[in-house]
């Protein structure tokens, strides 16, 4: 990838994850929006808006890191593995599920919880995945959908890890939907810089 595309790729996915942060935060944290909307308060608003849209960034690059070091990650697994690398992966995908329902459970369910409300954040988190994946997948010549997959469900629960320890519900919904948007942005969109590159370089030897 030429430099020119890579800061756009870092500078759009970038937007994404402050836009998706700074959309959310209206609704998952508007106990903090709500008192400066009662009050006619724009400054507070557009303060809060553009802090929440920094946090957002904050996130982006943590999934940009995330990003490049699955590529990492995914070359390393196909050297060693080689044909198994997909059940690995697929292996991996099934215990980081497990671990999200049942271990959260676990660790932060009160007595009388139930485990609904852990199983659908688990299956939310999957079907999103699926859905990335499938479209990922279209866009190869070759069958990318598990390691798409892997990505997708095991990276993105690594990249949000420091909320998931700490179980704040509101933090957790706002960062966990800006490292999917931001991780699925990423994974169908590079291929797309790639190409731009590639044209750029063939019409300087051009």
């Amino acid at each position: 990838m030429t430099i020119r595309n890579w800061i756009r790729f870092f500078i759009h996915t970038l937007l994404v994850g402050g836009l998706v942060t700074g959309v959310a935060s209206l609704f998952i944290r508007w106990n903090q929006f709500g008192p400066y909307v009662s009050d006619g308060d724009v400054l507070g608003i557009l303060s809060s808006l553009l802090w929440f849209l920094f946090v957002g960034f904050t996130f982006s690059v943590i999934s940009q890191m995330g990003y490049f070091a699955y590529l990492t990650i995914h070359q390393f697994g196909m050297g060693l593995f080689k044909g198994l690398w997909n059940p690995v992966q697929f292996l991996l995908i099934l215990f980081v599920l497990f671990d999200l329902i049942y271990f959260r459970f676990r660790a932060f369910a009160e007595a009388d919880d139930s485990y609904l409300p852990y199983i659908l954040l688990g299956f939310g988190i999957l079907l999103i995945g699926v859905v990335t994946a499938y479209f990922k997948n279209q866009q190869s010549s070759s069958n990318t959908f598990v390691s798409a997959l892997f990505f997708m469900i095991v990276i993105t629960t690594l990249e949000w890890l420091p909320v998931l320890l700490v179980n704040s519900i509101d933090w957790l919904y706002l960062m966990l939907l800006a490292l999917i948007s931001c991780n699925a942005y990423q994974l169908l969109m590079l291929p797309r810089y790639l190409e731009n590159s590639r044209a750029e370089r063939q019409q300087k030897t051009g």
